[in-house]
C-alpha cells in the first residue's frame, strides 16, 4: 500500500514532540504520521485510532518495531474521550487528526470511494458498519439527498441531482459508482461539465460524509479534545475541504474567545471556556515540492491550536 503522509514535516514541527510524552494519532491510517512521532519518543507512547481494519492491520505491522510504545485501537475518533478513559489516560501532550481519505482507500476500487473507477457503491471506512452509499442513494428521500448534496458537498445543483437520482432508482436500483457519476453528468449543465473539478467530486464527498458520519465525528472530537490536552499541549487538524475547515476554524475560535453569552446574562449558558489559542494566524499549506510529488495534498489545510 502506498500512501504519502500529508504535511508530515510541518506536523512534526508544530507538534513539538516531548520524548516522554503521550500523543494521539486519531486517524492512524497507514501509520505514516504515527511512525514519525514514535521515532521521536523514548519512553513516551503513541495512541493510534482508526476504524478501518485494513489500515489497522497494515499499521500494526509497520509500527511493530516500536513495541508497546504504540497502542493501536479500532475505534472512531469521535469517541476520543471514551477511548482514553478505557486506556486509563487522563491528559495527553498532543493530538493529530488527518481528516482525508487515504490513497489506498481511494485506489482500491472495491471500496467505492473514487468517482474515477466503476465499483460497488460502498464508501464505508469501517467495512463492518451497516450503512453504505448504495443504501443512501436508493432509500433516502429526495429531500434528504438534496440536503446532503448541498450541506456536505456544497453542490449548487443539489436539487437537480437529487431529483435525477430519485427518478433513476424508480426504474432500477443504482448499484455502482459509475452509474452515480453518469446520473450526475447527465444532470449538470454543459458549462458545469467544463469546469476543472470533476463534476461528481462534490456529491461523492457528500455521500461519503453521510455514510461515515464524518461531521458528527469531527464535532464530537472538537468538543472533547481540548479538555484532554495538558497545558501547552497541541491539537493539529488537517482538513481537505472548506466545510471541514470552517468547522475546525470556528471551534478553535470559540475556545479562544471564551464565553459568547450576551453581557447581561447572569450566568454562562454557552459553555465555551477560553482553553485554546491559535498557533498560526492562517492554516499551514503544503509546499510546491510536496504538491508536485503528491497532488492529492493540494487541498490540505493544517490548523494548530495550543491548550492554555
Amino acid at each position: 500500500m502506498r500512501h504519502e503522509s500529508v504535511l508530515l514535516q510541518e506536523c512534526l514541527r508544530y507538534l513539538e514532540v516531548d520524548p516522554s510524552g503521550v500523543y494521539v494519532d486519531g486517524t492512524l491510517g497507514m501509520g505514516g504520521h504515527s511512525e514519525a512521532i514514535l521515532e521521536k519518543l523514548t519512553d513516551g507512547r503513541l495512541i493510534g485510532i482508526d476504524r478501518d481494519e485494513r489500515a489497522l492491520a497494515y499499521a500494526r505491522e509497520r509500527l511493530a518495531p516500536f513495541g508497546d510504545r504504540a497502542v493501536l485501537i479500532k475505534g472512531e475518533f469521535g469517541d476520543l474521550g471514551a477511548i482514553l478513559d478505557g486506556l486509563g489516560v487522563d491528559k495527553v501532550n498532543g493530538m493529530l487528526f488527518d481528516l482525508g481519505v487515504s490513497s489506498p482507500q481511494l485506489d482500491d476500487k472495491e471500496r467505492g470511494f473514487s468517482y474515477m473507477q466503476d465499483a460497488p457503491l460502498d464508501m464505508r471506512m469501517d467495512e463492518g458498519s451497516r450503512l453504505t452509499a448504495r443504501e443512501i442513494l436508493n432509500t433516502w428521500s429526495e429531500a434528504e439527498l438534496r440536503s446532503i448534496f448541498w450541506r456536505y458537498g456544497e453542490e449548487r445543483y443539489a436539487g437537480r441531482i437529487a431529483a435525477a437520482v430519485a427518478a433513476r432508482r424508480e426504474e432500477t436500483p443504482i448499484e455502482t459508482t459509475g452509474q452515480f457519476v453518469d446520473i450526475i453528468r447527465k444532470t449538470m449543465p454543459a458549462a458545469a461539465l467544463r469546469e476543472k473539478q470533476h463534476p461528481a467530486k462534490r456529491c461523492f464527498q457528500a455521500v461519503r460524509i453521510a455514510v461515515n458520519d464524518e461531521l458528527g465525528q469531527l464535532e464530537r472530537m472538537l468538543d472533547t479534545a481540548p479538555d484532554r490536552l495538558l497545558e501547552g499541549g497541541r491539537l493539529l487538524i488537517i482538513s481537505f475541504h472548506s466545510l471541514e475547515d470552517r468547522i475546525v476554524k470556528e471551534a478553535i475560535r470559540k475556545r479562544e474567545n471564551g464565553c459568547t453569552c450576551p453581557p447581561d446574562f447572569p450566568v454562562c449558558t454557552c459553555g465555551f471556556v477560553k482553553t485554546l489559542r491559535s498557533v498560526t494566524r492562517k492554516p499551514v499549506l503544503p509546499g510546491e515540492e510536496e504538491v508536485a510529488g503528491n497532488p492529492r495534498a493540494r487541498s490540505a489545510r493544517l490548523r494548530i491550536a495550543e491548550k492554555v
